[in-house]
Order: structure tokens, then sequence, then C-alpha cells
């Protein structure tokens, strides 16, 4: 039997969502009482929205989910370098029809799923309400809520995180198993490998600090966009000097010492931040023309899935960072994280 995945690899941990993208009208949105780009949990009103978009707008379907948006992306570009099995990613899915649609979808674009499955709770969903080029997202994370470090036990788990060289979670994850994400942690600190976390978003940052305390230590590599970090700054006492606080955080305590760590901050159309060993280098972003923008939507995710999609390859920062670049103005000249079937990224 081969294996999942070559040896190398990059594993994604997170909370698997389909993304249900529907065109629709104010009606829709009065309906429900949803607002125009906002972001919310789904409350019991929400729950016949799901099904009247499959029945009515013949939505499209997408993998979505911040973390596997990002392995979806990293995998796309690793497939322009002529490396199609590069990548693989944990969640917990109902066993349901849901749940079948976002294997396929993940798998189509070229990722590794080997999902937790979940027989008591159905599958996590997006509802992606689109309107006149802008969007409202009403999310029922559901089953994604119910991973287990009991999944890690499974065979061909560990055969995954021994393939693997780097590993992500975006903050989210941190809000559903911490100690799956410490095990996965412990083997890269102990094996010299590379662990990469995101801040994802304030509300992370707020709210979950202890979980934000314990995974930090393990970061090698720390995303964040300018909201988030200055969120992480506000709470730390470490100033509003975006600048400062990276350094500040890179310098923060690690369990592998031998790898300094690098924080990387976006800023949307604003220079990238990276510190790295006490110094800050700033990244251009390359201008995008206002009529070209379609959705902002999943930027950092992709941000992340381009940056990975060279470090795996072994580049260097300016090239990671480049990379990251791409992916991100890719995804904002599209509605939602969706991949043409071929990547043309030339580094």
């Amino acid at each position: 039997m081969s294996a999942p995945i070559e040896s190398g690899s990059i594993l994604g941990m997170g909370n698997p969502l389909l993304d249900i993208s529907a065109n629709i009208g104010q009606d829709v949105l009065d309906k429900y009482g949803v607002e125009m780009n906002s972001a919310i949990l789904a409350e019991e009103k929400h729950q016949p929205l799901f099904k009247e978009l499959v029945e009515k707008y013949d939505p499209q379907y997408i993998a979505g989910g911040a973390t596997q948006n990002s392995i979806r992306v990293a995998q796309w570009m690793l497939t322009a370098a002529n490396k199609p099995k590069h990548t693989a990613f944990f969640g917990c899915v109902g066993d349901d029809e849901t749940g079948k649609t976002l294997e396929k979808c993940a798998q189509s674009d070229g990722v590794h799923v080997h999902y937790m499955k979940d027989a008591e709770t159905p599958t996590g969903a997006c509802a992606a309400l689109i309107k006149d080029g802008e969007r409202s997202l009403v999310t029922n994370l559901d089953a994604a809520n119910n991973f287990k470090p009991s999944h890690l036990e499974s065979d061909e788990a560990k055969q995954i995180i021994d393939l693997a060289k780097i590993y992500y979670s975006a903050g989210f994850f941190l809000t559903v198993s911490v100690p799956s994400l410490v095990e996965v942690a412990e083997h890269a600190a102990a094996n010299d490998k590379t662990f990469c976390l995101n801040l994802s978003a304030p509300f992370i940052v707020d709210f979950f600090g202890d979980q934000m305390a314990t995974a930090m230590p393990y970061a090698d590599f720390l995303f964040g966009n300018e909201s988030e970090a200055a969120a992480y700054g506000k709470k730390h006492g470490m100033g509003e000097d975006l600048k400062e606080i990276a350094l500040k955080v890179a310098a923060l305590p690690k369990k592998n010492e031998s790898k300094p760590r690098t924080v990387v901050f976006t800023q949307g159309s604003e220079s990238t931040i990276v510190a790295h060993n006490g110094t800050v280098t700033e990244y251009a972003v390359e201008p995008l023309a206002k009529e070209l923008l379609v959705d902002t939507n999943g930027a950092g995710d992709a941000f992340v899935g381009g940056f990975l999609s060279q470090l795996a390859q072994g580049k260097d920062m300016e090239a990671c960072v480049k990379a990251g670049h791409w992916g991100a103005k890719y995804i904002i000249q599209t509605s939602g994280t969706q991949l043409a079937k071929a990547c043309d990224y030339s580094p």
C-alpha cells in the first residue's frame, strides 16, 4: 500500500466546513435577518436557510474552513511545482452526505483528507450568501467542534504525522481540541520539524487567551493580520506598533529553541511585516486595481497557503512571502476560495 502523502509534506489540522455558495436577493437576507458583509454563527432561525439554498438556488459547493483552505491553496501551488501529493488535512465531519461532498471537494483539489467522522452530528457548513459582489457568511460548526485526540491514534494518522515536516493550524482550532494540537506540536518539536499557528481572529486572542498561551511556545511560524496583531499587542501590553509587537512575539519562549520564531503579519494592501532573529523586514504588496477586486474573504488563508507551498520546498523568506502575496491576490479576484484546475504560479 502506497503512502498517502510524500515525505516532507504539509499537514493541516482544523475545522472542515462545506461552503454552500449562492447568489441570492435581498429577500433572503431580510427573511433570515442577515446583514451584508457579516460573518455569524447560525442560530435556530437560520437553520432552514441551508436547505433553501440547496433546493432553490443551484449553489456551488466548495471545501472550506480556514485551515483547509490554506492547505488547498498550498497543494494547488505545489502541484504547479510538480509535487502532487504534498498535503494532508485532519478535521471532524459528520457521517453524512455533506461530509462525503466535502471530502470529494477537498480530494479533487489534491489534498489527502483523513477526517474523523461523527455519526451523531452533521457536518459543519457555511452558507455564503452572494449579492452584488458582496457576501455574508452564516456558519454551522456542528461536527467540526468534535475532533478528538483519539483520531491521531489511527494507523493512517500516525503515518501522515510521521511523513509530514510542516504542521499548520488556524487559531480557530484552539476552540475545539487543544490536546490534539499539542500532541502534533510536541511531535514537531521533538523531531525538529516546523509547527505553524495563526492568530485567526481578534476574538480568539481576546477570549481564548489560555489556549493561545498553551500553543504559542510550539509556534515556529506565527501568522496574523493587522487587527489580530493589534489585539494580541493590546492584550499582552506590547504597545500599538505592529513591528514592535512582531519582534516581541518572536522573542517569546519556545519549546524548540533551535528554531527562532518567525512572525508574519499581513496588512491587506500594505506591506507584510516579518520579524525574525531580532530584525523586522517589510515586503511590499503589489497593488490590485479596484475594479478587479471581487471578494477579500479567504485572502489570509490563501496567503498562508502560498507561503507554506514555498516553505515546504526549502525556499527563502522572500520567496515564501512573494508566493503568499500571489495566492492572496488570486483569491481576492474570485468569489470564495475557488481554485482554477491548474495553477500558473511561477516563482
